[in-house]
């Protein structure tokens, strides 16, 4: 969940790199009482995310600026829509226009990116996932993004829930010691409400993997007709997380073969920031 104080956090921060000393070039051009009313513009299509994120960027620069009529996360948009309305004092409006802008444009291109791999896996019991390919610092936002466009997330951090990859896999049966044994004797040093998911790169891993009793099992990189088998091998005695090869052109057929989930890192390392921008107009009061 993206709370108040995370916001507050990693805002701060892009303040505090965007202008460490304040903002020099509003503070010896623009008038101390000069006002500024601002429009957030969708130059193009897409759907939402960042609200509480936005309004932070002006929020944190001086509790004067208001921010209003902001389109609510998850909410779909046209080229043109006014997305949200900055008002207060030019220099914090200023001051805060680019980092307000810098996590909404990102934040709403991976919920865009997101809504569009959703509609394609809409027909199929498939839920699209993110995965820890996020950029540094920035995780909660942009998992929050994926949220916003209809898609769920993966564990949040290796301290969340077992996940068992391949070169895990690897380092705990060196000794020769067999697949289920390892992994039934590491289940049982956990805590009864762990989620375990283990990986898998072929079939005749399926079972071995099962035995051990796990949660949920990942067909990392299987052709769609061996995806199927292992749905049909896994015989619902686990849930099945599809990963490797996904993209828009391929997720449809993916979620097809009956998969539970499919793992998307593309949600959130390839997404592109969508077009925004912050139309604005000044008003310099009258000398009295």
């Amino acid at each position: 969940m993206l709370t108040r104080s995370t916001i507050d956090r990693v805002v701060a921060a892009a303040l505090e790199e965007d202008a460490p000393w304040g903002d020099i070039t509003s503070e010896a051009l623009i008038p101390a009482d000069a006002v500024a009313t601002a429009d957030l513009v969708a130059r193009e299509a897409g759907v939402f995310s960042g609200a509480e994120v936005f309004a932070a960027a002006f929020r944190l620069v001086d509790a004067r600026v208001q921010v209003s009529d902001l389109l609510a996360d998850g909410a779909a948009f046209a080229a043109g829509d006014v997305l949200a309305r900055v008002s207060g004092p030019a220099r914090a409006v200023l001051t805060g226009e680019r980092v307000g802008l810098n996590f909404v444009q990102r934040m709403s291109g991976i919920a865009t990116l997101t809504a569009a791999y959703v509609a394609e896996v809409a027909h199929t019991r498939a839920r699209i996932v993110d995965t820890r390919k996020t950029t540094p610092g920035l995780r909660a936002f942009e998992r929050h993004a994926v949220r916003s466009g209809g898609g769920h997330n993966h564990r949040f951090s290796l301290s969340d829930a077992v996940m068992a990859k391949d070169n895990h896999l690897a380092v705990l049966t060196a000794s020769g010691a067999w697949v289920t044994d390892a992994l039934t004797e590491a289940i049982a040093r956990l805590p009864h409400t762990t989620h375990v998911e283990v990986e898998v790169d072929r079939l005749d891993q399926i079972d071995e993997v099962l035995a051990a009793g796990i949660d949920t099992i990942m067909l990392d990189n299987f052709s769609l007709a061996d995806l199927a088998q292992g749905v049909e091998r896994v015989a619902g005695r686990a849930i099945v997380d599809a990963s490797g090869g996904v993209d828009l052109s391929t997720v449809r057929a993916i979620a097809e073969t009956g998969v539970d989930v499919i793992s998307v890192g593309a949600l959130t390392h390839a997404a592109r920031g969508l077009d925004l921008g912050l139309d604005l107009a000044v008003h310099i009061p009258d000398p009295a």
